[in-house]
C-alpha cells in the first residue's frame, strides 16, 4: 500500500436529433456537476413555490434523488477533498480552507479514473487537493472570473467581479448573461466532450456559483424580485437561540454590510437567479449529451459542496454552526444504470459516498482508507442494508478552544474584515471555525454536540429551522440517548484506518464499504 501525504435524459432524446455516439465504451462516462454553496431546499421538488431549478427537478423525478444528502463539512476545501478521497475531514486532515496541502489518503478518484483508462477534465472551480495539471484538460474559473482570461470580455467581467461586485451587487449585472461563468463553463465542457472519441471520460463541471459575489444578469435578475419571494422562516430575533458563534458572525456581517437586513431580500433574489441560470445551463449541457448520443452511456451526478444561509437567521453565506441550510445538499444521479424512483430515496447519504459509488459503477475496487459507502446497489434498484443508511454525520471545526467575544483579537487584525469596503469579509474565520462540532441526522431527528458538551436536539419535521432546542428536555430523554449513541457509533466508525495494520493482522472490509450488512439490519 502506498500511503502518502500530499504536501505540495432519455425523455429529451425525442425532441432532439440524435447522432451516433462518439465514445461508446464498455465503461460509462462520469460527469459530476457541482455547484458551490447551494442550499438543498430551494427547489420545486422540495416544495419551494418558485421555478428555481425546473430542469434539475424534472431530471430528479425521472431518475434518483436524495432529500437527506449531506456535506461532510460546511466549507469548500474540506468538502471537495472528501468528495475526491471518500474520507471525512478528520481523516484527510483538511478541516479548514487553509489545510489544502495536508490532504492524507492512499488513492483518490482521479487516480482511479486514470488506472481505468479514463480521460479526465475539469471545467470550472477546483478548490480541492488535485492540481489543475493532474487533469488531461483543465479550464479554470473562480468566483471572480476566468482564471485564464482569453477575451476582452473575460478581462472586463473579471474586473467587474473583483472591483464592483466583490461581495454583492444590488443592481442587474451590466454584462450579458453570456459573460457569466456557468454559460462559459458549459460551452467549454461541450467543446471538450465533442473531441472525445476513443476512451471513457470523467468530467468535473464545477460552477463557482451561487457562492458570493451575489450578482446576476438579466433576465434572471428580474425573475426573483424581492416582493415576490416567500419570507424566511427565521430572522435576527432567533440568533440568541443559536448561540454566540452565530451572534459573532452577525456582528461581522453588519460591520462589513451596514445595510444587510435591508438588502437581504435583493440578495436572496440574486441567489435564486444564479441558481436558475445554473439550471438552464445544466439543461444545455445534458441536452448536448443527448444530441451527440452520449447520454445513454454517461452517469451524471448533480450536487453541491455545502449550503448557504440565504437569509436564515438574518445571515448570508455560511460560517457558524451546522444548520440544515448549510449542511444538507442537493444530490441527483441520472443516466446509465440508474433505476428511476418515484420518490426521493429513503437513505441518509454523504458527499463522501460519491467516490466509492463511482468505483462500483466503473468496476474498480474501493481504495483502502475510503470511509464513504457505495450507493451503487440502491441506484440500481438492488437490495442493500437499510441500517447502513439510517443516519449520517457532519463534522465542523478545526479544534482547540472556542474563540469568543472576550478575545483581544479584532476582526480586522485577524483578516476577517477589510474596513471601508462593503461585503469584504471572511465568514470562515477564527471565531466561527474554532472548536469542534459533530452533527448526526437520523429520520426526522438531528443532534449536535460540541467539545464543551453543549448539545442541540431538534425534530426537523416540526422545527425545520432548528430554533426549538430539545436537548436535556426530560420528555425527550430516550430520543436524546438514542441520538447520542448514534453519534458515538459514527465517531468510532470514522476513526482513520490508515495506516492499516502490518504483518499478521487481516483488515476486513466488504466491496461496498458497508459497516452494517444485511444480517445486522
Amino acid at each position: 500500500m502506498n500511503n502518502k501525504l500530499i504536501s505540495a435524459l432519455p425523455a429529451l432524446a425525442g425532441a432532439l436529433t440524435v447522432v451516433p455516439a462518439m465514445a461508446q465504451t464498455s465503461k460509462p462516462n462520469i460527469v459530476i456537476i457541482m455547484t458551490d454553496q447551494q442550499r438543498a431546499d430551494l427547489c420545486g421538488r422540495e416544495g419551494f413555490p418558485m421555478a428555481v431549478t425546473p430542469f434539475a427537478d424534472s431530471l430528479a423525478h425521472r431518475n434518483v434523488w436524495f432529500d437527506k444528502a449531506y456535506t461532510v463539512a460546511p466549507a469548500s476545501i474540506p468538502a471537495r477533498c472528501s468528495m475526491f478521497t471518500g474520507r471525512y475531514p478528520t481523516a484527510t486532515h483538511v478541516r479548514t480552507n487553509h489545510n489544502l496541502g495536508d490532504t492524507y489518503y492512499t488513492k483518490d478518484m482521479l487516480e482511479v479514473f486514470k488506472e481505468n483508462g479514463y480521460k479526465t477534465a475539469l471545467v470550472g472551480k477546483n478548490h480541492a487537493h488535485v492540481k489543475d495539471t493532474d487533469f488531461d484538460y483543465c479550464d479554470g474559473y473562480f468566483h471572480w472570473g476566468k482564471n485564464r482570461k482569453d477575451t476582452q470580455q473575460d478581462k472586463d467581467f473579471a474586473r467587474f467581479l473583483n472591483e464592483d461586485a466583490r461581495g454583492q451587487y444590488l443592481e442587474a449585472t451590466p454584462f450579458p448573461v453570456e459573460a457569466q461563468n456557468p454559460v462559459k463553463i458549459v460551452t467549454k465542457a461541450l467543446a471538450w466532450v465533442e473531441q472525445q472519441k476513443d476512451a471513457p471520460f470523467f468530467m468535473w463541471v464545477s460552477m463557482p456559483e451561487p457562492h458570493n459575489p451575489y450578482q446576476i444578469s438579466e433576465p434572471y435578475f428580474s425573475m426573483f424580485s424581492p416582493d415576490k419571494l416567500p419570507p424566511t422562516l427565521t430572522s435576527r430575533k432567533d440568533l440568541s437561540k443559536k448561540g454566540e458563534k452565530y451572534e459573532i458572525l452577525a456582528e461581522l456581517e453588519d460591520a462589513s454590510c451596514p445595510n444587510l437586513q435591508q438588502d437581504l431580500p435583493r440578495l436572496r433574489g440574486n441567489y435564486l437567479g444564479m441558481l436558475r441560470l445554473i439550471d438552464d445551463q445544466v439543461k444545455r449541457l445534458i441536452e448536448g449529451f443527448v444530441a451527440t448520443g452520449l447520454y445513454d452511456n454517461t452517469i451524471f451526478v448533480i450536487l453541491s459542496d455545502h449550503g448557504d444561509y440565504c437569509g436564515e437567521y438574518g445571515l448570508i453565506r455560511k460560517g457558524a454552526g451546522v444548520p440544515e441550510c448549510l449542511t444538507r445538499i442537493p444530490m441527483v444521479w441520472a443516466g446509465q444504470g440508474i433505476k428511476p424512483q418515484s420518490k426521493p430515496m429513503d437513505a441518509h447519504v454523504s458527499l463522501a459516498d460519491v467516490f466509492p459509488t463511482i468505483c462500483s459503477a466503473i468496476g474498480a475496487e474501493i481504495p483502502l482508507g475510503v470511509q464513504g459507502r457505495s450507493l451503487w446497489p440502491m441506484l440500481n434498484g438492488e437490495s442493500y442494508p437499510k441500517k447502513e443508511f439510517a443516519s449520517v454525520m457532519v463534522q465542523q471545526g478545526f479544534g482547540g478552544e472556542d474563540f469568543t467575544r472576550k478575545e483581544p483579537l479584532t476582526f480586522q487584525e485577524e483578516g476577517a474584515l477589510q474596513p471601508k469596503k462593503i461585503a469584504f469579509f471572511d465568514e470562515l474565520n477564527t471565531w466561527t471555525q474554532s472548536g469542534t462540532e459533530r452533527m448526526v441526522r437520523k429520520d426526522d431527528w438531528k443532534l449536535v454536540l460540541d467539545n464543551y458538551g453543549r448539545g442541540e436536539l431538534y425534530n426537523l419535521k416540526q422545527d425545520p429551522s432548528e430554533i426549538n432546542n430539545l436537548y436535556n428536555n426530560k420528555k425527550f430523554a430516550a430520543k436524546q440517548m438514542e441520538m447520542l449513541e448514534e453519534l458515538m457509533t459514527w465517531e468510532l466508525r470514522l476513526q482513520d484506518p490508515l495506516p492499516v495494520p502490518r504483518n499478521r493482522y487481516h483488515f476486513k472490509r466488504n466491496p461496498y464499504n458497508y459497516h452494517f450488512m444485511q444480517e445486522n439490519k
